[in-house]
């Protein structure tokens, strides 16, 4: 049995606030900056895809304040104010004129979305400006969870799903998946920020040091091919969820995850490629995915 697509709630706008200006001014963040993931946004029905917008708006504004060039307890008070901000939301404070508060307000009410996942967000982020080390592979998977499948989760509330809690566990597996395929396509970008994302244990166990992951090493090559075939296996048992949701949510989530596992593949062939520059996908091979997942083709 699979759902239909939710319907949202019928609610009342802040006051002060012009939802619909809102929700514009976070779908143009989405455009922009969403690359891969706007790909499968644009694939849902309006209100659905309103909603997520907001929801990568601020997932958008929070990630950029980890990354930014602020001293790291500026961006440690930031990030509070982000916390603070999403539980003031919860508890129907007026967004002010901030568009993606007001966005992000309404999509709270209409879809009653998990507020706990936005913390989960944000805790994760903040691992990151205070330089959290992973010594084994669960220590990442943990961050994986906070950062990406945090998202997943707030996306099936949006979706609505025939079961919601397992639908909720298997985005949260696929959110693993696709953390996991950023952090192999991101490694010298991230080595460069003083970032290292691959288990301490694994590197030891294929002698790769931390400042190898610059210039890369045949054993650097390694590691990265034993890891994509953990993603490979995160991507197995997170795709059950496209059983549990509607046509135009898994067509959704189908594009998504299509155009991360066809990176993923491309660093599975060639494991060293990722020192060599960041791997992408051109925008029509994108659009290539996206099409193939509406008409109801594997990802």
């Amino acid at each position: 049995m699979v759902s239909a697509v939710r319907a949202p709630r019928a609610s009342e706008p802040a006051p002060g606030i012009d939802v619909a200006r809102a929700y514009r001014a976070c779908a143009a963040i989405t455009r922009r900056r969403a690359g891969n993931f706007y790909y499968g946004i644009r694939l849902l029905p309006p209100a659905n895809r309103r909603a997520l917008c907001a929801v990568y708006a601020f997932a958008r504004r929070v990630d950029d304040i980890g990354d930014g060039d602020l001293p790291a307890p500026l961006k440690l008070e930031r990030l509070r104010a982000a916390r603070a901000t999403v539980g003031a939301l919860r508890a129907g404070a007026d967004p002010g004129d901030d568009p993606v508060a007001g966005a992000l307000a309404d999509a709270l009410d209409r879809f009653r979305l998990p507020t706990a996942s936005f913390v989960d967000l944000i805790d994760g982020v903040d691992s990151d400006v205070r330089g959290a080390a992973f010594v084994r592979f669960d220590d990442l998977v943990v961050y994986c969870r906070r950062v990406a499948g945090s998202i997943g989760r707030l996306s099936v509330a949006i979706f609505g799903a025939a079961d919601p809690p397992r639908a909720a566990a298997l985005a949260d597996d696929l959110g693993v998946a696709m953390q996991l395929t950023n952090v192999l396509r991101d490694v010298v970008e991230d080595r460069s920020l003083g970032r290292v994302y691959l288990p301490s244990q694994d590197l030891e166990r294929f002698a790769v040091a931390p400042e190898d992951l610059r210039s890369g090493s045949p054993a650097g090559a390694e590691v990265v091919r034993f890891e994509a075939a953990r993603a490979r296996g995160w991507f197995a048992k997170g795709l059950p969820l496209l059983g549990l949701l509607d046509r135009r949510s898994a067509s959704c989530v189908a594009a998504m995850t299509g155009i991360y596992r066809r990176i993923l593949a491309r660093i599975e062939e060639d494991p060293g490629s990722v020192f060599a520059g960041r791997i992408s996908l051109p925008a029509w091979e994108k659009g290539w995915v996206a099409a193939r997942s509406l008409a109801g083709g594997r990802p």
